[in-house]
């Protein structure tokens, strides 16, 4: 579930921005599906690794290969700009509302069956797994800290100059999100209040329909 909430994120920005007259990601083979050409070796495999033993297993961090973009290509930029940087954000959103409801259909499936086995009750798991992860992705990106998703729509938000030195952040990279990660956490978790109050909400939809006890405390 979480490749594929990935993998979703970063082919909708590809696809998106081919849309929008940017052929880059298209030309490196990045509109795909295929897990492997979004995968990148530090931050989807070295950082996770490295954080998680180094915390004992209580944290870890990482992520899929930013898509490349070349604004300057497409027809309109600041359209395409914030169509761009929506796209993934977007699709997560709708990726949780999607498990949510498959989430819902296997608990009728099991209705209407005489007896069921751990099959089903499996992959209604799957499918919690699945709703948290991508509210956690969306709302994760819409952070307003470089070079998330978030940085790019609230730029265009600021007035021209503040919007400048705003959009000059992004040359220390991964820096201003390491300190918001490392140093700030307890922004962090306000920041990510929207995945709690959305999963409690969605929680109490699908709650009628679980088959096992998936769901207890969360609605």
């Amino acid at each position: 579930m979480l490749v594929f909430a990935m993998v979703a994120h970063e082919y909708a920005h590809a696809a998106v921005a081919l849309q929008q007259g940017d052929d880059t990601a298209y030309t490196l083979g990045r509109v795909t599906l295929n897990p492997i050409p979004h995968i990148d070796p530090v931050m989807s495999l070295l950082l996770p690794a490295v954080l998680w033993f180094a915390s004992n297993g209580q944290y870890t961090f990482g992520g899929a290969k930013p898509v490349p973009v070349n604004s300057r290509k497409f027809r309109n930029y600041r359209r395409g700009d914030i169509l761009v940087s929506a796209a993934g954000v977007t699709t997560n959103f709708f990726l949780a509302f999607v498990w949510a409801l498959v989430f819902v259909l296997l608990g009728l499936v099991a209705r209407s069956l005489p007896a069921t086995g751990p099959t089903l009750e499996t992959a209604q798991r799957m499918m919690v797994h699945g709703i948290w992860i991508n509210l956690l992705l969306c709302f994760f990106n819409l952070i307003p800290v470089p070079p998330l998703d978030g940085s790019h729509l609230f730029y265009h938000a600021l007035p021209a100059r503040a919007g400048n030195w705003y959009r000059g952040l992004q040359r220390f990279g991964y820096l201003p999100l390491f300190l918001m990660l490392f140093v700030f956490r307890g922004a962090m978790g306000v920041l990510l209040t929207p995945v709690i109050v959305m999963m409690r909400l969605l929680g109490g939809w699908i709650a009628p329909y679980q088959i096992g006890s998936l769901l207890a405390g969360m609605s």
